[in-house]
């Protein structure tokens, strides 16, 4: 067992922190003061640190360079009752190994020391093999993806109407855009509109634009998306959520190919390939009268429905392995997938699908223990999403410290934040105000 060092004012602390420490094997040095951990760290190497923050006139950020100076590779644990911003953005970049916030379980502790052990002797877990990844995001291998990829490059050529059905996050769109990029448009505007984000009222000449005074505000002839779309390609995504009474300007639009703007006597010619998508079951809607059949019926030339990641939980490491290089080069990270971590995902029931999995990556990427995505990171990171807005005092504190990481990363954008941690940005807002000292 290596001998540690332990830096801590609170003798209360202090002594629990060394007794348990010494229960469990370790040879232990323990002071009270930076001085003395500066004085002790210039006689010896310790291959693990573990101090308080804010001690008395200099803080653990001292002892922290100190131990990194004598030893490259000591592993310093930082914790604190009173983390900051400024604090955990210091303490990464100086290259803490680890920031627990207090109170903490001293469980928790011993996970942390034996992860600093195992990354410095080199016996730490396997890393999860490499795997060939493709060059877009439409990745999978599983029997169901091989039938999507088939009927995809059967239809891309032609200008057919495709009908793409699945869950909100399955990846409609990605199918959609490779649909449009093996097409004779691919040179062309591909333009998606959400059609359940658009109101009723504004849904005619959202798509098929507006002249000047046709409507209150309109101060100005506004193309719609269809047209803007002209030669190429445009997704309406969220089609089952169209009202009933526009419908049939719809169906005309798909059977002429013509669009009149709001407010124009006369209707115009526009060359655009239509792809629609929904989460809806479409044959429900029109079975209760919500959907018109014969729209159903021009819509549905191709249908291409793509099954949620709960089955297909093979294609789980590739995609995994595709975000983790993604956001390691966006955010300058070096995180590592261990083969515990992958298999926690594979475990994982996924009710958000690729979308989920694509964000909880991106936040491990960021948030994991010293770059390594395992299994007990994975499992915190599903927790912290899992959770309700009033948390248990512990699971608020691990949430309040990677909401100051996240935010640190990507420096203070809030909207981008509050994407990483699966949060409404509103809710972000509620959250940091109420972390303010």
């Amino acid at each position: 067992m290596p001998r540690l060092l332990v830096v801590e004012d609170d003798p209360a602390v202090r002594t629990t922190v060394v007794t348990f420490l010494e229960l469990e094997g370790y040879s232990v040095d323990a002071v009270s003061s930076t001085g003395e951990a500066l004085e002790r760290l210039s006689e010896n190497s310790y291959p693990i640190v573990i101090s308080d923050i804010y001690i008395d006139d200099r803080t653990g950020l001292d002892v922290l360079d100190a131990a990194r100076n004598k030893d490259p590779l000591c592993s310093v644990i930082l914790m604190t009752a009173r983390g900051t911003m400024e604090t955990v953005m210091a303490a990464t970049r100086g290259g803490a190994f680890d920031y627990v916030a207090k109170p903490f379980e001293i469980d928790r502790m011993l996970d942390t020391i034996k992860r600093a052990e195992a990354a410095r002797s080199g016996k730490e877990e396997k890393e999860a093999g490499p795997d060939d990844l493709p060059e877009s995001e439409m990745i999978g291998s599983s029997a169901a993806m091989v039938e999507i990829y088939k009927t995809a490059s059967l239809v891309a050529p032609t200008d057919a109407t495709v009908l793409i059905e699945g869950e909100t996050g399955t990846g409609k769109e990605l199918v959609a855009r490779m649909i449009h990029r093996f097409s004779a448009r691919a040179s062309q505007p591909f333009v998606p509109v959400d059609c359940a984000s658009i109101s009723p009222a504004l849904l005619e000449s959202e798509l098929f634009g507006a002249l000047k005074g046709s409507y209150t505000g309109a101060d100005r002839d506004r193309m719609g998306v269809i047209e803007s779309a002209n030669r190429g390609t445009v997704l309406l995504d969220e089609i089952g959520d169209i009202e009933l009474n526009f419908q049939f300007k719809l169906l005309r639009f798909l059977q002429e190919r013509e669009i009149r703007p709001v407010g124009a006597a006369r209707g115009k010619q526009v060359d655009v390939r239509v792809l629609a998508a929904t989460n809806r079951d479409m044959q429900k809607l029109v079975e209760e009268g919500k959907f018109r059949e014969d729209l159903w019926f021009r819509l549905n030339v191709v249908r291409i429905v793509i099954p949620p990641l709960c089955d297909r939980r093979g294609d789980v490491p590739l995609l995994a392995r595709f975000f983790l290089n993604k956001y390691n080069a966006r955010y300058r990270q070096s995180a590592r997938l261990m083969e515990s971590g992958l298999k926690a995902l594979q475990e994982y029931t996924w009710p958000g699908n690729v979308r989920q999995l694509q964000h909880l990556i991106e936040r491990l990427t960021i948030l994991a223990p010293s770059g390594r995505v395992d299994a007990a990171a994975v499992q915190q990171a599903l927790t912290i999403m899992e959770s309700r807005e009033d948390p248990v005092e512990t699971l608020a504190e691990a949430e309040e410290e990677q909401i100051r990481r996240v935010l640190a990363a990507t420096g203070g954008n809030k909207s981008r934040a509050s994407q990483i941690l699966g949060i409404e940005r509103k809710t972000l807002y509620r959250k940091l105000e109420r972390m303010k000292p």
